[in-house]
């Protein structure tokens, strides 16, 4: 029979033995998971295999059908993404600062663990395994709640990591996975005060917003990503065609992906038909306003909406502009604080960009999609935070921990 206190409450006490585990028992511990996860690919994929037939059914779009899949390769990435995060140093103990006080105390701040993690997300497995190894590492146990599209693939992947658990020297209870795929099981979880200690929302506007308007857990949000690239007067028009292409293309169902465009007037009538033509042989609609129509008949007319939409499709709005401030403008109005990028050969206008807008991951002449925990070198990411509080951009182990005080006294009493 399920029951939610209990997975919970169960977690907590997991929590309190891995957050005094050492470094070596968790390392190893993270590499027996990745050795169990290639072992036992075979499992896997055919547990995913059900959620892609049952996704299929449900006319799941194209690009979320690729979230979800797994395979021999992608499970082999999420391993090598364990072995990375096991590679890493171990936040917990550091000590951020030391100070003797004129009365003798000595006050420092080091970091520890946060505690119990709650997981909310959706059609995408691998986040079981990155969100699993960046907790265990960060001293965190974990409560994942995937969505019923991935179920399968998710059941079989904390059974494996169970299983490599149990091989350890640390309770396998660090990682529940809540498998009622009700709706209102959500709705009861984020309210899990007494046990969560955080949560952290993955998924559409829909999932996060019922999160942070609901939870009375403390929340981290994790943004949609309605990403820009803004093509500057000064552009490399070679890179441009390259990095949108890049941008927009590699993989259309991910937070990083481009999803507007952002032209100076000054090169729009060279560029725009280079960037529409590249896309449209991909069969990529630009929605742009009147001055891009007017420009190419590949771009079809844009609505207000167009421009605050995350797509994840085939699809990419365009504005012309007359100036950097109007870019800059435009980006911070309808941006989703997550990633945008600038293409320019002038260093002013770079630095203008940099320090203006007003997201977590601002570009140079690079494309969005490196927006990253594993390309920014760490290991895996937790997600990408679009708020200001605690932890923004992609979230490695030390945005999943807390600190503490400890004070050295000898004997000093206050007057």
């Amino acid at each position: 029979m399920f029951d939610l206190e209990a997975i919970c409450k169960t977690a907590k006490e997991a929590s309190r033995v891995i957050g005094k585990a050492g470094i070596n028992d968790k390392n190893d511990a993270l590499l027996k998971v990745a050795d169990y996860l290639c072992d036992n690919k075979s499992d896997i994929i055919k547990a995913n295999k059900i959620d892609l037939a049952n996704a299929e059914a449900n006319n799941m779009s194209p690009a979320l059908m690729d979230r979800l899949k797994l395979t021999d390769e992608r499970i082999e990435a999420i391993a090598e993404g364990v072995r990375q995060v096991a590679a890493l140093p171990d936040p917990i103990g550091e000590v951020l600062s030391m100070n003797r006080r004129p009365n003798g105390l000595l006050i420092g701040q080091v970091r520890v663990p946060i505690g119990v993690i709650g997981i909310i997300y959706e059609s995408r497995p691998n986040v079981t395994i990155d969100t699993f190894a960046l907790c265990f590492k960060s001293g965190n146990a974990v409560i994942l709640r995937g969505g019923s599209d991935c179920i399968n693939s998710n059941i079989a992947l904390v059974k494996i990591v169970k299983e490599a658990l149990a091989e350890t020297n640390i309770t396998p209870d660090v990682i529940s996975l809540i498998e009622n795929t009700d709706r209102e099981v959500v709705n009861n979880f984020i309210k899990e005060n007494r046990y969560l200690d955080l949560l952290i929302p993955r998924g559409g506007a829909g999932l996060i917003n019922n999160v942070i308007q609901n939870a009375t857990v403390p929340v981290i949000q994790t943004g949609t990503g309605n990403c820009h690239i803004y093509i500057d007067k000064s552009a490399d028009f070679d890179k441009a065609v390259k990095i949108v292409r890049n941008a927009k293309l590699q993989r259309l169902g991910v937070c990083n992906a481009a999803e507007s465009l952002v032209i100076h007037k000054d090169v729009a009538e060279e560029v725009l038909p280079l960037i529409a033509a590249d896309l449209a042989s991909d069969d990529c609609e630009i929605r742009g306003d009147e001055k891009a129509q007017a420009i190419s008949n590949l771009v079809v007319p844009a609505t207000e909406e167009d421009y605050g939409t995350e797509y994840l499709a085939k699809i990419i709005s365009a504005k012309i502009v007359d100036s950097l401030d109007e870019a800059i403008d435009h980006i911070n109005k309808y941006s989703t604080g997550h990633s945008e990028a600038i293409i320019t050969e002038d260093y002013n206008s770079s630095q203008r960009f940099l320090n203006e807008i007003d997201s977590a991951c601002v570009y140079v002449n690079a494309s969005t999609r490196f927006t990253d925990g594993f390309e920014f070198g760490f290991g895996a990411e937790i997600g990408i935070s679009t708020q200001k509080l605690h932890a923004r951009g992609p979230m490695g182990l030390t945005a999943l921990t807390s600190t503490k005080f400890i004070i050295y006294g000898n004997g000093q009493i206050r007057g």
